[in-house]
């Protein structure tokens, strides 16, 4: 890639979501070197996990709303590989026998049924302090004052008023009988905080105005709302193999998701209506936000 990154009026949307997954892939081989000596099995799983695929949506965000503030493309591309760390120590402590206890994770096996446990554990701490290590890093930015902000507001995005947060209010759902609201507000803790911030995090590397940081905040928490519905409808609709996960484990758990309690057709046209007003708090944007709009209609459209 280039030292700024291609123009989103240029690029086809699948060919850009391949490019930044690739990007990901190799930022994140970079990051978690392998090593020797006996904590080489912690680094073993770290890398397992993280560089095991997936679309690599969270990163996407990062790197085409850096796109939009003209961000160097190597501040954007570290930025989402923590991002992306993150995620993958939330998603290998939320297949733990203590949280969601499921031994798939993208077609294969879960990280402590590879590894063990107590690896995973680990494996997961390692992924969400070296994230932070990063951010704090002078090559993620020259000022400070943005390497803090970022931090913060990853911080912010994963903790108990966050991403924590959101996990355990899913842990205490479990055969209870929530409403929309509820519904709602845990899945904007547990999945929406974290695409809040990778939506946010190119307009901290390029030190935007808050008008554009409002559009992307408007934008991420119907985006956020969007993703969970169509994960909630591909749990209920989806095979194992599609969806790289058991499939079906929300309503075994007797967890409310909002497709039980709006039921299917309902859930999915309230996802429609989520991406398309998503997009359209873009518009201010220009052509230079081509690529997130139509992230939003892939988020509905897809099936894995």
């Amino acid at each position: 890639m280039t030292d700024t990154i291609d123009t989103a009026e240029s690029r086809d949307f699948e060919s850009a979501l391949s490019e930044t997954a690739s990007a990901t892939e190799t930022a994140l081989e970079r990051l978690i070197p392998q090593v020797d000596g006996p904590e080489s099995r912690v680094v073993d799983a770290m890398r397992y996990s993280a560089l095991g695929g997936g679309k690599r949506v969270r990163p996407f965000l990062i790197i085409c709303g850096a796109e939009i503030f003209d961000v160097p493309t190597e501040q954007a591309e570290r930025v989402a590989a923590a991002a992306e760390m993150i995620h993958t120590y939330s998603l290998i402590h939320d297949d733990l026998p203590a949280m969601d206890d499921d031994d798939l994770r993208r077609g294969q096996p879960s990280c402590h049924k590879k590894f063990d446990e107590a690896t995973a554990i680990l494996a997961g701490d390692g992924l969400l302090t070296l994230a932070f290590e990063v951010l704090g890093e002078s090559e993620t930015h020259p000022l400070p004052a943005v390497r803090c902000e970022l931090t913060v507001a990853l911080a912010k995005a994963i903790g108990a008023q966050g991403m924590v947060g959101g996990q355990m209010l899913d842990l205490v759902a479990e055969n209870q009988d929530l409403d929309m609201p509820t519904v709602t507000r845990l899945q904007r803790l547990k999945t929406g905080a974290l695409i809040e911030f990778c939506c946010q995090a190119g307009a901290i590397l390029g030190q935007a105005d808050e008008k554009s940081r409002h559009h992307l905040h408007t934008y991420s928490h119907d985006l956020g709302l969007a993703f969970q519905i169509v994960d909630d409808l591909l749990d209920v609709e989806g095979s194992t193999e599609e969806i790289g996960k058991t499939a079906g484990k929300d309503a075994d758990a007797g967890k409310a998701t909002f497709v039980s309690l709006l039921g299917a057709e309902r859930a999915r046209e309230q996802a429609g209506i989520l991406a398309d007003q998503a997009a359209k708090h873009l518009e201010i944007f220009g052509n230079k936000a081509n690529l997130l709009q139509k992230l939003a209609k892939f988020v509905v459209e897809r099936r894995s």
